[in-house]
């Protein structure tokens, strides 16, 4: 697919065939992350510590030869071969039993899933340049696109990976308003920018009383974007409490307020996102692997603005069409000058280049009229942009502040190894507020980690 990777585990798109490939995983337990494949229709697998297991487990509390599960017509019979210590499905002990596709077992201290391998999702690349606010004519984005639409025609849980500023939240409200739910709410939660406490409370809501200054009851993001669409962004650094309660709310579709006592029944559409490669975090633990297994039924990887200059183009016309501005011809000086940037903060850091420079340009009718610069300065000797008196005063104050915090940022950002807390530290800044201000610069994303 080019430079969109999307991958699927369902058979509920429209025109989506039922994939012959499943596996057992261990999603937990000492040997968390091995998994063996379970052909369908007749696919078997052994499990247990002995050597003529097909997942060969090392938890101590597992037998030899502990249980075995047998694909049949898309159901899977389990049998538990009399094991020391038994196997449990949906808490109660199983001998004999056909479950379902996603069923969850549990041996000894280690629980297994039955999951659907992981598929390349083909589709024919968009013949549209727009999908929502996105617009792009590279293969990239069109396939982006045609995912986006057929994404749109079921509720089926999406995760969408890509760099800061590839447009994630862009993609998700498209979801959205393409989809049946577009005349109820979508809701907007960036789990990476509240702290722990926080987040449980805008995710799942609190009573009266919950916990200091809780002077109201107040629903919470769950709740309010019932029969429409929850949009998860930055899930990449939220916390294992907080994971063990969204995979609750995701599995049951219910939500407890912090400080209640009941749960209550909620129906969202999730969509998801992250920066990071929540993969690797499930193999070295840091996310949980069931909670990933049951965001990533359709996982769509939104690529770089540095892997598709040739939306370049059609991005800066539709960003000063936005502005009142017909764009005119996108060529010369400026135009090269934007194709040889690498672009770290993707289209966010584009969309900043063109409002500074329309803003020092403010007569300027034409991106050919604007004067670009990447970085705010005047030249390599002066850390200022030029004054310039026809401008408003807030204006012209603005450009300069702007000019500054790019490269009080960028120089922290560097000297403190792209970590957010060290950073802080030496700004003397709130962790949030600094995230932010790392974010409308385009530097959140750049190489390094946070």
């Amino acid at each position: 697919m080019g430079a969109v990777t999307a991958t699927i585990h369902t058979a509920t798109l429209p025109g989506v065939t039922a994939s012959p490939r499943c596996q057992v995983v261990v999603i937990d337990g000492p040997d968390r992350g091995q998994a063996a494949p379970l052909s369908l229709p007749d696919g078997v697998v052994t499990v247990g510590t002995g050597e003529g297991a097909t997942l060969r487990l090392t938890d101590e509390r597992v037998s030899r030869r502990h249980l075995t599960i047998t694909a049949e017509a898309g159901r899977f019979r389990v049998v538990d071969h009399e094991s020391t210590n038994g196997t449990r499905y949906e808490g109660s002990e199983l001998g004999d039993l056909r479950v379902p596709l996603g069923a969850t077992l549990k041996l000894g201290r280690s629980f297994l899933r039955i999951v659907p391998v992981a598929r390349a999702l083909r589709v024919r690349p968009s013949s549209a340049t727009r999908c929502g606010e996105l617009v792009g004519e590279s293969l990239a984005m069109r396939e982006a696109f045609a995912v986006i639409d057929l994404a749109a025609e079921s509720d089926v849980t999406v995760l969408l990976e890509g760099e800061t500023g590839t447009g994630k939240e862009l993609a998700a409200r498209a979801i959205h308003e393409r989809s049946a739910r577009r005349l109820k709410p979508f809701v907007t939660i960036d789990c990476g920018a509240l702290p722990e406490a926080l987040l449980e409370s805008e995710l799942f809501g609190h009573v009266k009383g919950a916990f200091t200054g809780a002077h109201g009851a107040r629903a919470g993001a769950f709740v309010r974007a019932h029969g429409g669409t929850l949009f998860l962004d930055e899930l990449g650094g939220v916390s294992a409490a907080v994971q063990a309660r969204l995979l609750r709310a995701v599995e049951a579709r219910a939500v407890r307020p912090v400080g209640a006592d009941s749960e209550r029944a909620v129906d969202v559409r999730i969509v998801a996102a992250s920066r990071h490669d929540l993969v690797a975090q499930v193999a070295d633990g840091r996310f949980r692997s069931d909670l990933y297994y049951r965001l990533s039924v359709l996982r769509v990887g939104l690529a770089p603005l540095r892997q598709r200059r040739e939306d370049l183009a059609i991005m800066v016309t539709e960003m000063m069409r936005r502005r009142g501005l017909e764009a005119g011809p996108i060529e010369g000086a400026g135009y090269e000058l934007l194709l040889s940037h690498d672009w770290p903060g993707n289209g966010r850091e584009l969309r900043n280049v063109i409002d500074r420079a329309m803003a020092l340009c403010p007569t300027a009718q034409r991106f050919t009229a604007l004067n670009l610069s990447l970085d705010g300065a005047a030249s390599a000797d002066d850390p200022w942009p030029a004054v310039h008196p026809g401008l408003a005063w807030e204006a012209s104050k603005s450009l300069v502040l702007h000019a500054f915090e790019r490269k009080y940022l960028t120089a922290l950002w560097a000297e403190s190894g792209h970590n957010l807390s060290a950073a802080a530290r030496r700004a003397a800044l709130d962790r949030k507020h600094l995230r932010a201000l790392l974010r409308r610069h385009g530097l959140v994303g750049a190489e390094g980690s946070e």
